[in-house]
């Protein structure tokens, strides 16, 4: 299981619980220590997600309720990456940030927060306008993106219609 991976169970598991979960609970369940599931959710916070720490353990805010997942996807134009940002909001889901592994510097993520197909908009003109600052063009089009989605069947959709348009990165 790699960092981006181990992070999406965490979400994952926080999604799930009734109740708060310990650093040491997902440590076992994971297979890794403690701190480092620290640093995981210090990532996390860092990407967006609203995880509570409370005296018995780890929570998602309750705004955060829904379910959070992380898609690998892949594109080229800016018209792909309108398809893929519609296709995500469209359907409910809001894009909490985009990553990407860099050799240098390891994982590199910058916050989003698309709700709508306004605020899609609004990123791809700025994209336009700063066509050089997109990260996926470090990766040849390759990112993560981190979403928020009123529950795991919209999750599943959504990873279905970026399979149908040749947007969900597939490792061959």
């Amino acid at each position: 299981m790699n960092a981006a991976q181990r992070r999406e169970s965490i979400l994952k598991r926080l999604s799930g619980a009734e109740a708060p979960v310990s650093a040491s609970a997902l440590a076992a369940l994971l297979g890794v220590s403690r701190q480092i599931v620290v640093g995981d959710v210090a990532l996390l916070r860092a990407g967006g997600a609203q995880i509570d720490a409370t005296p018995r353990g780890y929570q998602l805010h309750p705004a955060q309720k829904g379910y959070v997942g992380i898609l690998a996807c892949v594109h080229s134009t800016e018209e792909e990456m309108r398809t893929e940002l519609y296709t995500i909001v469209d359907q409910g889901g809001i894009v909490v940030d985009v990553a990407v592994e860099n050799s240098l510097y390891g994982e590199l993520r910058g916050n989003l927060n698309l709700a709508s197909r306004y605020d899609v908009d609004n990123f791809i003109q700025q994209a336009k306008d700063t066509p050089e600052a997109l990260l996926s063009r470090m990766t040849g089009g390759v990112h993560l993106h981190t979403l928020h989605c009123p529950d795991a069947g919209s999750f599943e959709r959504i990873k279905k219609e970026l399979e149908e348009k040749g947007i969900l990165y597939r490792k061959e």
